[in-house]
């Protein structure tokens, strides 16, 4: 959707190398949408924070039976999550203990330009940026942030 531009204000062909990841975990620069493209209006509100809850579960969980505990012991596994009947062929998720608690729980604040470019494209963006974890984690339904003060997945 639209022109994009990076956060420096150089084009992606000005700066090939954007994408290196520096001492603090962020990239060189960010594409955005231009100024122009922003202006045309936005499909969600203009939210500049988000807090990293990690994954969690969509559906309700359930203990594992003893035959499953013995079974995938290796995977470390300790619930499951069952999906309803209209995802069928699918019939749910083990979870680790590790997925279960994953997320640091810190709250990021972005630019407004990204801000921006997410209110425009919520699906604009793959991933985004924990500031406490120095690291680029998915967004979209599955991903592992909300907008601050939401349950709303960030790139939804």
């Amino acid at each position: 959707m639209g022109d994009r531009i990076l956060t420096n204000g150089k084009t992606e062909e000005e700066m090939p190398d954007y994408r290196e990841i520096g001492p603090s975990g962020q990239q060189k620069a960010y594409v955005v949408l231009t100024e122009e493209e922003r202006a045309k209006g936005f499909v969600r509100p203009v939210r500049q924070s988000y807090r990293h809850v990690g994954k969690r579960p969509k559906y309700p969980l359930r203990d594992l039976t003893d035959d499953e505990k013995k079974r995938y012991a290796e995977y470390n596994y300790v619930k499951f999550e069952i999906y309803p009947e209209s995802e069928s062929p699918k019939v749910g998720k083990y979870w680790t203990e590790a997925e279960l608690n994953s997320g640091c729980g810190t709250v990021t604040t972005m630019r407004h330009a990204l801000s921006e470019t997410y209110a425009r494209s919520p699906s604009f963006y793959n991933a985004t940026f924990c500031s406490y974890c120095g690291e680029h984690f998915a967004v979209g339904e599955g991903g592992e942030f909300v907008w601050e003060g939401t349950d709303e997945r960030v790139g939804t």
